[in-house]
């Protein structure tokens, strides 16, 4: 255990500001608190007693190497699956998500790798697919052209037409489309998983602001990431899981990045 760091019921905590400059505080209610969450596929432990807890106005990275349970725990808090034990809060309160809708209506949004976005169609239509706009049964295509430019500005997301394919647009404006599309429902918690993989320098970078635009409207945000660099130059803390336990729970300002891979590795155990 280093410096800074105390003992918790779901792995351990650091204290102290976040690197982000936001972030929210050990003694504010969690937005949403996953409790000893555990997941079994056959012979394999996927998660082992996970605890973890998101608050308004913070980034939270979930870090660990391959296997570690990530994507099992993103998939248990989005809905995509059931875990065996343990549970869900919202707002301190208990909660069961038994399917993505149920996640997506109590304000839960995820962004997967995939992006899940239709290449053939505009920005417009990637950003209401599912949810457009209509009065008695008839699509209002000027409004949701409004909205879409007035979230795109509000998110200092550049691109230039709103009406080409996303097909024609570069990487990191597939994954900002993607993210924006995320709020169209006005989530208060956003799940990314590894959003700047596969990004250049200045993709990446823009991702990453638009990563602190989320926090500073208030969200609650967890980044899956195997990028060290990217998650501590966006992340207030860094929850790190190993072989489907928790292994750390770290103040990004005051961790080593040697600390979180020790963490990450087991050398620490």
């Amino acid at each position: 255990m280093t410096a800074g760091e105390t003992s918790t019921g779901g792995g351990t905590t650091a204290g102290g500001a976040g690197a982000g400059g936001g972030g929210g505080t050990a003694t504010a209610t969690p937005v949403l608190s996953a409790r000893e969450i555990s997941k079994r596929y056959g012979a394999v432990q996927a998660l082992d007693g996970v605890s973890l807890d998101l608050a308004e106005g913070e980034v939270v990275a979930l870090v660990g190497d391959n296997g570690a349970g990530k994507s099992t725990l993103v998939k248990a808090i989005s809905g995509v699956i059931s875990p065996d034990t343990g549970g869900l809060a919202f707002d301190g309160r208990p909660v069961r998500i038994a399917r993505p809708h149920d996640a997506q209506a109590m304000g839960i949004s995820t962004v997967y790798q995939d992006l899940a976005l239709c290449e053939n169609l505009d920005v417009v239509a990637n950003l209401f697919l599912g949810s457009e706009r209509n009065r008695w049964g008839l699509l209002r295509p000027l409004r949701m052209e409004r909205a879409t430019r007035d979230l795109l500005a509000s998110l200092d997301v550049r691109i230039r037409d709103i009406h080409a394919p996303v097909a024609a647009l570069s990487g990191g404006q597939r994954q900002s489309v993607a993210i924006t599309r995320a709020l169209i429902g006005e989530p208060r918690v956003v799940l990314l998983d590894e959003p700047t993989a596969a990004l250049g320098v200045e993709q990446t970078a823009q991702v990453l602001d638009l990563i602190r635009r989320l926090r500073d409207r208030g969200l609650a945000v967890m980044v899956i990431s195997h990028n060290l660099a990217d998650v501590r130059a966006v992340s207030d803390r860094i929850v790190v899981l190993r072989l489907g336990r928790n292994a750390g729970d770290f103040r990004t300002a005051d961790t080593s990045q040697e600390a979180v891979v020790a963490a990450i590795t087991g050398a620490r155990a």
